[in-house]
């Protein structure tokens, strides 16, 4: 059973006890990311995430690092377009300790100046790496080529220039006008008794309560571009893009039993005719890239740069297939099946408890059960399946490739 409290402050907490486990984990969700931002100062939130680790008020940099190791627990963090985590996973008994230090780091960061200047390099590279991971980058130019000067199009790391030009007065602006209690959840998944909740809300309850200014978050155009980049590499990279369903929409559960059957896995459609009939790539998978307000279903392939327009071919006449025929009564049994357990299975830890609590609090402000959720996935029609693939057109598609320059 799930436990939610606002606290005074503002703040929510979420707790989902679960007595098989002997760990707990623990998430400080911010509703701030790369979304959130402007073109000058790209990649603040990411930085922001990173400078929670530089040094507090009571800890080092290496006094936050020894400490988990102290205690044999994980903390770490992320930024998304929507989103920041700080998140730690300990023993069951460690709970306060971990709690002391997560919140110290949250409300007392020192954002010391010889810390940002050192931390900057440190992005810089990350920034690096990302440019030089094909396979990683080619999903940021898909993002940039649809939503253009959306800032959902913005990179969550930032770029080299937004990076170096961030000012510690610029840092403190964000932070202090995102990191409110009232901008937060708290999500707390495992070992954990009722009676520890009483202590744990006054812990929670230092954390300022700041007149946050949320950003309107406005909803992106869906632009159709093509965009062709060249890299010294043995393998071309392709990302192609279609309108997907945002995490509000009716249609989400229907659409997610669709890319199941068309790239979702091993058995999909892509995967079968591409690789394994055709052997014209070693990976190829789709995915719905989910937004508040809106999606982005993206087909990802690798492949020779020779075979290019063969496999972009080979995409088109599967999605024209789908789109024409639909499926039927046994693949959207298969697909049911499959989602249920990809879904089950992704809950059997605390983390992920953890991140779906929190999630559906910001988003939803709901906490369906388990149960809820298979019973929709149960419910979902043939006719809803194919309501879904008809609405695929080749004519919306946006296509950003890597590839070698001969």
């Amino acid at each position: 059973m799930i436990h939610k409290e606002k606290l005074a402050n503002g703040l929510t907490v979420v707790v989902e006890p679960i007595d098989t486990v002997k760990s707990v984990t623990v998430g400080i969700w911010i509703k701030t990311g790369s979304r959130d931002e402007t073109k000058t100062n790209n990649g603040i939130s990411h930085f922001i995430e990173h400078m929670l680790f530089k040094g507090t008020s009571k800890y080092s940099p290496k006094a936050i690092a020894e400490a988990f190791d102290s205690i044999g627990g994980e903390i770490n963090a992320f930024t998304s377009r929507e989103y920041t985590c700080l998140y730690a996973k300990v023993l069951d008994q460690h709970i306060h300790f971990a709690l002391d230090i997560m919140i110290d780091m949250i409300v007392a960061s020192s954002f010391d100046t010889v810390e940002i200047e050192r931390e900057k390099k440190v992005v810089l590279e990350e920034i690096n790496m990302t440019e030089d991971t094909p396979d990683d980058i080619i999903h940021d130019y898909l993002m940039e080529l649809v939503y253009k000067d959306n800032p959902l199009a913005y990179p969550i790391l930032g770029t080299k220039q937004t990076v170096k030009n961030l000012t510690r007065e610029s840092i403190l602006d964000y932070y202090r006008k995102h990191y409110s209690a009232t901008n937060m959840v708290v999500s707390i998944a495992g070992s954990i008794e009722i009676e520890q909740l009483y202590s744990i809300h006054e812990k929670l309850e230092v954390i300022p309560s700041r007149e946050c200014s949320s950003s309107v978050r406005k909803e992106p155009n869906y632009s159709i571009n093509k965009l062709v980049k060249h890299k010294e590499i043995e393998q071309a990279h392709i990302s192609i893009a279609l309108p997907g369903v945002g995490i509000k929409d009716e249609r989400q559960y229907p659409f997610m039993l669709m890319n199941n059957l068309i790239g979702g896995s091993m058995s999909s459609m892509l995967f079968q005719k591409i690789r394994e009939e055709k052997g014209l790539a070693y990976t190829i998978f789709s995915y719905n890239n989910a937004f508040i307000d809106t999606g982005l279903w993206t087909i990802y392939a690798a492949t020779s740069p020779k075979e290019i327009d063969h496999v972009i071919q080979s995409i088109y006449t599967i999605l024209k297939d789908v789109s024409k025929k639909g499926f039927q009564e046994a693949q959207l049994h298969v697909s049911k099946e499959q989602l249920k357990g990809f879904y089950l299975l992704g809950l059997e830890s605390t983390n992920s408890r953890m991140s779906r609590n929190a999630r559906n609090e910001m988003i939803l402000h709901d906490h369906p059960t388990l149960e809820d959720t298979i019973a929709k996935i149960d419910q979902i029609t043939l006719q809803e399946l194919n309501g879904v693939t008809k609405q695929i057109s080749i004519d919306d598609i946006a296509t950003a490739i890597i590839t070698s320059p001969n």
